[in-house]
């Protein structure tokens, strides 16, 4: 009986211990919608767009889901277009759901570790997504002290966009973005952004979540500072890798921390020039500054 006993306490002892890891996993609740409009790039220039927003007000700058790592987010997306839409995550098995016109979905999703992840319409052989419809989840574990920034990257050519937007098929062979973003905008405007600009102090941690949502190939390089990935959703061998120059592939989120060793302001832009201009006008692309005192 004394050894029944002691397994009682034991069992006792490991369920209170697992409920009390789960008592803090909480279900949270949030809403996007699915909106057309045109993107006003930084030469005034209107593009045929769609984003993930907030309200049913068009804004080019896809939502950000941000959940703590363990708890369920409880997605409503609603689609005010007068086509229908779809809603996937990359790499989440059977998420994917097409929603009717004027209608909307319930999706529920949960991440167990740090990272950041592709919400995205993958429909019309992802022509949505090139549109626009790419956003960005953090799953980010809240016990740990860091800053965070975050850069949704995209690239635009007006001819795609305005094909597509008539419902017509592009050949992407020929294809030449003359347009680059993160978070919807191009240098100057970037550097306004306080979730894309990184300002911060030698010996701060922090994280930058990049996701690129476009069609290209875009390598992030940094002066001044060496970054280590932490986490990759298409080359997980390459975590623990420190260096100054990072190629995020299309549909690829890649999580890097950087610990600033020194005060000053450095450029942060794509190693590739024409990605570093904005309708043929350099500086107007992918392009922003570090600011560390």
């Amino acid at each position: 009986m004394k050894a029944n006993s002691n397994l009682l306490k034991v069992a006792l002892f490991v369920l209170g211990n697992v409920c009390a890891m789960h008592s803090f996993a909480t279900t949270i609740q949030d809403t996007v919608f699915i909106n057309r409009g045109q993107m006003m790039a930084v030469d005034s220039t209107y593009i045929p767009y769609f984003a993930f927003n907030s309200s049913s007000i068009f804004n080019k700058e896809n939502s950000r889901l941000i959940i703590d790592t363990g708890d369920t987010m409880e997605l409503t997306v609603i689609n005010t277009d007068s086509l229908p839409h779809g809603f996937d995550i990359k790499n989440y098995p059977n998420i994917d759901s097409v929603i009717p016109a004027n209608s909307f979905a319930v999706i529920s999703f949960s991440f167990d570790e740090d990272g950041a992840h592709i919400y995205y319409d993958h429909t019309f052989s992802e022509g949505f997504r090139y549109m626009g419809l790419g956003g960005m989840i953090v799953s980010k574990n809240a016990s740990i002290n860091v800053q965070r920034f975050y850069w949704n990257m995209k690239e635009h050519q007006k001819e795609y966009n305005e094909t597509l937007d008539q419902g017509l098929a592009v050949n992407w062979d020929e294809y030449y973005p003359e347009y680059f973003t993160i978070n919807g905008n191009s240098n100057p405007h970037i550097n306004t952004d306080p979730i894309a600009r990184v300002v911060g102090s030698v010996g701060d941690t922090i994280h930058i979540y990049m996701v690129n949502t476009g069609q290209s190939l875009h390598s992030i390089h940094f002066h001044g500072y060496h970054s280590t990935i932490i986490n990759s959703t298409k080359f997980p061998n390459h975590v623990g890798r420190s260096k100054d120059t990072f190629g995020v592939h299309s549909m690829e989120a890649v999580v890097v921390e950087l610990v600033p060793d020194q005060v000053g302001e450095y450029p942060v832009h794509d190693h590739n020039l024409v990605a570093v201009s904005g309708g043929n006008i350099y500086p107007n692309g992918m392009f922003l500054t570090l600011l560390i005192d």
